[in-house]
């Protein structure tokens, strides 16, 4: 009895240490493809001319790729949500609506994007585009943009691209299921004027270096 009571100990242990292997190897490959996904965002906006904008959706656990026909002028420190962009949401709404009153001015007009094929990034496609979820127990922590007054851990955030080559810098924050362990988050964080992503070990918020180091971005060795 002794004996089928170690081996059993033994046989869970291993399933343990197994999943806990299991869940970091899908978090290693979940950040891979968001930078790659954010490189294609980055070489669309410049190849076709428009604002592209990377929508991810945190009741959803999923994110997606949008374009504007209009040009789009992101409004720093926003607290909408949107950056400056149409409504899409309830909650969007709700806080463009509360700012426009606030405000009580003539509105400048906001972009209106829609939903394009990632092509062979999607996994999950419909008429209307293509959508792409977050593998097994993957979530988003946090994601932090320069036109965030403070990171979203709700409803949607977005990360915008222009034609003229440049993004926002940003950090995205991904984790293991739910958990609060920094040890089981990975940090995105993309260089505004390349594009690139540099991909580090727990939670990194979002810093705005000075204007001199701004230049450094072009020498960023990330993704």
């Amino acid at each position: 009895m002794l004996v089928v009571l170690a081996i059993v100990g033994l046989m869970a242990a291993g399933v343990m240490m197994g999943s806990g292997q299991l869940g970091s190897a899908k978090l290693k490959k979940t950040a891979t493809s968001l930078a790659g996904v954010i490189r294609v965002a980055y070489t669309r906006a410049s190849s076709t001319s428009k604002s592209v904008r990377l929508v991810f959706d945190f009741g959803q656990r999923a994110f997606w790729m949008e374009e504007a026909e209009q040009s789009m002028l992101v409004t720093p420190k926003d607290t909408t949500g949107t950056g400056g962009a149409d409504a899409v949401t309830a909650l969007e709404r709700q806080s463009i609506a509360e700012s426009d009153r606030l405000v009580k001015g003539p509105a400048a007009p906001r972009a209106h994007f829609k939903q394009v094929d990632m092509g062979l990034l999607a996994i999950d496609s419909d008429t209307h585009g293509s959508v792409r979820a977050l593998p097994g127990n993957i979530s988003f922590r946090s994601i932090q943009t320069t036109h965030d007054d403070q990171p979203r851990t709700t409803d949607r955030a977005y990360i915008y691209f222009w034609p003229g080559g440049q993004t926002e810098r940003a950090s995205i924050q991904i984790r293991i299921g739910d958990s609060t362990d920094d040890t089981q988050c990975l940090t995105l964080l993309v260089a505004p004027l390349t594009g690139s992503v540099n991909v580090k070990s727990g939670p990194v918020p979002l810093t705005t270096p000075k204007d001199d180091t701004e230049a450094s971005d072009r020498e960023d060795k990330g993704l």
